[in-house]
């Protein structure tokens, strides 16, 4: 084994101790120096530190077979173990009060040091959700800003695609091991994120989605960017989680406002009373955040004449307004028939100017 391989070795034998959480790592770190320095310690030593139980389990733990399948995952092409001690440590996360002591990288390791938002929102996004999600990270993102999310479904997963659209790239802090995708899903998009962006997790490889882990992870997101932007949330939502997180180690937090009537801008109208930055293009963000506009983020959505729609299909959106509206409400609206007004909607939908929503609603798309 290497001086390198040892002393990586000696970090996971230090971590892969479930009992010893980061919090006791840290203390023996600050006590001792590097982890090798804590095992030459011996037990007493180490139990001055963090008490007599978790010394005997951290020295007590048979994870060799655990620690040797780490090393050689992180010998593969595009894989890296990072620890406290490594320059490539995202320097964020060192400012806030429970960095993991070690991250599991696959893919550009680089981006960690990369200036970056975060973008996070609903899982069951609405299609103008998605979209806005997608634009602001895309315009973020070609200002040279990476955008940090967590691989969930909806706006995720949106701001995810936008990054990598956008070349600065993307990191998805995940809550399953960086060996495992979560949810399947989002399958090919996690392949993407690993050969162009890249995907993180503390959690040692193996580790299977267990729900506890998520919220936990929701830190790493807040502590990693530069500030917080919710596109869609419900008032009990994920999200909000991450916006708090955000908000008590000093981040930024941006909101998209939304519809009155609708439940995903419930929790981006709270964060907004309680003080959230309202915004509504890409450029609201850097110029808060001090970044300035460039010519590729200065919009969303870049500007490109819509071609003219017929009269009908162009009466139809003005009477649909921008909330979400059922079809008996058109049709009191717009004076159509049901089955004409079916026709038009199908037609808007398939150019893309209308989502449909459950419960028979429709939506106008910007």
């Amino acid at each position: 084994m290497t001086d390198t391989s040892a002393g990586l070795a000696a970090w996971l034998r230090l971590a892969l101790v479930p009992s010893v959480g980061p919090e006791s790592q840290r203390a023996l770190l600050t006590a001792f120096g590097l982890p090798e320095a804590v095992f030459a310690s011996g037990p007493r030593a180490v139990a001055g530190v963090i008490g007599d139980k978790l010394a005997a389990a951290l020295f007590e733990a048979d994870n060799a077979a655990a620690i040797e399948i780490a090393l050689n995952w992180a010998e593969a092409p595009g894989n890296a173990v990072v620890t406290l001690a490594d320059p490539e440590y995202p320097a964020a996360l060192l400012q806030t009060a429970d960095p993991p002591c070690l991250l599991y990288v696959k893919g550009r390791v680089e981006l960690l040091s990369r200036p970056s938002i975060a973008i996070v929102g609903s899982r069951n996004a609405t299609a103008q959700g998605l979209a806005n999600a997608e634009a602001f990270a895309k315009s973020l993102s070609a200002g040279g800003r990476a955008i940090v999310s967590g691989l969930a479904l909806g706006i995720d997963a949106a701001a995810h695609r936008g990054g990598l659209d956008g070349g600065a790239g993307t990191v998805a802090f995940i809550g399953t091991g960086a060996d495992r995708i979560y949810p399947a899903r989002n399958a090919a998009l996690a392949r993407r994120i690993a050969e162009e962006g890249v995907i993180v997790s503390e959690y040692p490889l193996g580790t299977p989605p267990l729900q506890q882990n998520f919220p936990k992870r929701n830190r790493l997101i807040a502590g990693a960017a530069r500030g917080v932007l919710v596109v869609e949330a419900a008032q009990k939502s994920g999200s909000l989680i991450t916006a708090r997180l955000a908000g008590e180690i000093g981040r930024e937090v941006f909101a998209i406002p939304g519809s009155i009537h609708s439940p995903l801008s419930k929790g981006c109208h709270q964060l907004i009373k309680q003080g959230a930055k309202l915004v509504d293009d890409a450029g609201d963000i850097l110029d808060e955040l001090s970044w300035g506009r460039t010519a590729a983020a200065a919009a969303t959505v870049e500007d490109e004449p819509e071609p003219e729609l017929p009269k009908a299909e162009a009466a139809v959106l003005k009477t649909m307004g921008f909330d979400p509206v059922d079809t008996d409400t058109l049709c009191t609206r717009s004076k159509l028939t049901p089955e004409v007004l079916f026709d038009i909607l199908l037609s808007l939908e398939l150019e893309g100017r209308v989502a449909r929503l459950p419960g028979g609603r429709f939506q106008r798309l910007s």
